[in-house]
């Protein structure tokens, strides 16, 4: 008879939902309790906390002993995290005798860090890769333990990575948790992929900002990248900001020199912008006033 894995799920947000509604159908796989941020404001893990008859925990630091002491007791083999945002140090990896995994929406070595789905846009990928590796005392820097990719076409977004990650990234952990439950998974150490990788910076209030003196392909990635549900692109126009939420390349545009940031054309479904090489149809945006040739924006 399988044994019974029972994990310590460490989560936040529609991630964890997903995540969450595989592992409790599984009945090989006891979640003792659900630990979310200190400044959570998720009420879906709290009622699946509730429905589930699960601890719910909240702790402004993970690492003390005083909440080391606490999730000692409930005896854990694995501790799972899912957009949990608190550094594990050495003693809590240490707890469950089969460590902490963790499940990110980037494609390690390369992307660790934050906002990386709006990263692999900005930077022109044409695939992004979900990963769950064991967590160790550096920051997503652990043997990888699964790991897998999906392509990003010109029609993709903010919004539709997200969408696809949402599911994707709670399918991937649950395979991970069931191959180290049934002890079938094979580690990948990321120095065997790439001796560096890198990181990315948590994106701040005001990188939001257009700088137009970019090309059409920079300037439409950049814009696809922050999307809703992200803050959207803004610049101003006229005096007034102007928030972009979609920008389209337009086909065998010539490149030649002009004014950077002027509005060169209108059409039906919105307004051209001159680039740094050629242009770039605006196509939603949010902007209270009129748009003449002419204006320029920044």
């Amino acid at each position: 008879m399988e044994h019974k894995l029972s994990i310590g799920y460490f989560a936040d947000g529609k991630w964890a939902h997903e995540g969450f509604k595989l592992l409790i159908q599984d009945k090989g796989i006891d979640i003792r309790f659900i630990c979310v941020r200190f400044d959570s404001s998720d009420s879906v893990l709290k009622e699946f906390a509730d429905k589930y008859n699960i601890d719910y925990l909240k702790h402004k630091n993970i690492n003390s002993k005083e909440f080391l002491q606490e999730i000692k007791t409930y005896q854990c083999d694995l501790f799972v995290s899912m957009s949990f945002n608190q550094i594990f140090k050495k003693e809590i990896i240490n707890i469950p005798p089969l460590k902490i995994i963790n499940c990110h929406a980037g494609k390690l070595p390369f992307y660790r860090g934050r906002n990386i789905l709006n990263w692999a846009l900005i930077n022109d990928e044409q695939e992004f890769g979900i990963t769950v590796h064991f967590v160790d005392e550096g920051i997503d820097t652990g043997d990888i333990i699964l790991q897998q990719t999906y392509p990003i076409t010109d029609e993709d977004n903010y919004c539709t990575l997200l969408d696809t990650a949402y599911i994707e990234c709670a399918s991937i952990l649950y395979r991970a948790v069931k191959s180290i439950q049934d002890n079938t998974y094979k580690v990948i150490k990321q120095t065997d992929i790439h001796p560096v990788g890198f990181y990315c910076g948590m994106r701040q209030p005001g990188d939001e900002t257009i700088q137009w003196n970019q090309t059409s392909r920079e300037l439409f990635n950049f814009i696809r990248a922050i999307c809703k549900p992200g803050p959207m692109a803004r610049s101003m126009l006229n005096g007034k900001e102007i928030k972009i939420n979609q920008a389209r390349m337009i086909e065998n545009a010539p490149i030649y020199k002009g004014i950077i940031g002027q509005v060169v054309g209108k059409s039906e479904d919105g307004f051209i912008v001159k680039t740094k090489d050629s242009t770039i149809r605006i196509t939603e945006y949010e902007y209270d006033g009129n748009i003449r040739v002419g204006d320029r924006l920044g």
